[in-house]
């Protein structure tokens, strides 16, 4: 991939009408551009361009991180840069300022799916909290659910989820996923060979067979809000001096849905048992304080527990279709390892009866 190559997005004029749309640049033009870096993901290229201006700009950031797609590769299959564009234009713009980045200029463009984010460069304030796959620390796991709790809470139970703010899956859409997470299956298998052994394949598929039970749930309407879906502790930027606030990114998942989605993600699906044993209880009691703190009323500790519980078993999907979409073993595997060893652990077999 041509590296040094800037993005129609990046050039000059185009940069200039975005923060000049975003407020942050009244009057004056970019005239230079110097990639900082420029760093491929599995879907998307993101760009650190230092911006230089024709004539003092103080509002107007030096810095700003692009992320645009891969150069002849189109993520149509997740459609994922579809959905984080959706996000900075629909839900974003009625969250804190404080709890997602700045989004100067989201783009998407449905006749050639070329797409952009020009967002607000935290590295001089925020940090990632570890280096993956290193877990965090327990109090900075409830910075992390303190954050989360609050940006939770303003979507809960909103009138306008499933309107506006995303879909709720009808049966259509419940037949959909049951069947496409039964070919993903197929994949799957195909790949593992004689693993996994004839009990899990059988659980696996009761597991897929009973979609329109198990996503019952989301139809009650009740105790949802906007998840994050992809809310592993790397995907947010904890601030340097303790002050500034957690700042959740990669939102090319986000879907109304139960706020325990967002929790098992993070620790079920990531955390081995030994730390998850530890850590998971007195976690899920920091969220719960915390949601009860941002005036959530309405949902006790004991429906948390219960719809944690459901959360777990719904992750086994993640490693099923990651490995359907090429993701890298090292990732699917130990998400599926970790995530049946949670299933047991909670019971969560029970669902299928």
């Amino acid at each position: 991939m041509p590296q040094q190559t800037l993005p129609q997005a990046a050039n000059p004029a185009a940069l200039t009408e975005a923060l000049r749309h975003a407020g942050v640049l009244p009057d004056g033009h970019v005239v230079e551009i110097h990639i900082e870096s420029d760093q491929p993901t599995i879907l998307s290229r993101i760009l650190r361009l230092r911006l230089s201006y024709d004539r003092p700009a103080p509002d107007a950031p030096a810095t700003v991180f692009l992320k645009t797609g891969l150069p002849g590769k189109n993520d149509g299959v997740w459609n994922s840069s579809r959905q984080e564009v959706g996000f900075y234009t629909t839900i974003a713009p009625a969250l804190p300022s404080d709890i997602v980045p700045r989004c100067f200029s989201a783009r998407y463009d449905d006749d050639t799916d070329d797409w952009h984010l020009l967002l607000q460069d935290l590295t001089d304030t925020h940090v990632r909290v570890t280096e993956w796959p290193l877990p965090p620390s327990q109090p900075q796991c409830e910075t992390i659910l303190s954050a989360r709790a609050r940006l939770h809470a303003v979507w809960w139970d909103h009138p306008n989820l499933g309107v506006t703010a995303g879909t709720w899956p009808d049966a259509a859409a419940v037949e959909d996923w049951r069947q496409r997470g039964t070919k993903h299956y197929a994949l799957f298998a195909d790949r593992l060979g004689d693993n996994p052994p004839p009990e899990r394949r059988a659980f696996c598929e009761a597991f897929l067979d009973a979609a329109p039970r198990l996503l019952a749930r989301l139809q009650t309407r009740r105790n949802v809000t906007i998840v994050q879906g992809d809310s592993h502790v790397w995907n947010c930027f904890l601030p340097r001096d303790g002050n500034t606030g957690v700042r959740f990114f990669d939102w090319d998942a986000w879907r109304p849905h139960v706020p325990t989605a967002d929790l098992a993600y993070m620790m079920a699906l990531h955390w081995y048992p030994d730390r998850r044993r530890r850590m998971e209880q007195p976690l899920l009691d920091h969220y719960h304080h915390a949601l009860l703190a941002n005036g959530i009323t309405g949902y006790d500790r004991s429906a948390l527990d219960d719809d944690y519980r459901w959360a777990v078993l719904m992750q086994l999907r993640i490693p099923i279709s990651q490995a359907a979409y090429q993701i890298p073993p090292v990732i699917w595997w130990n998400h599926l390892e970790r995530i049946m060893m949670a299933v047991d652990d909670f019971g969560c077999r029970e669902f299928l009866k």
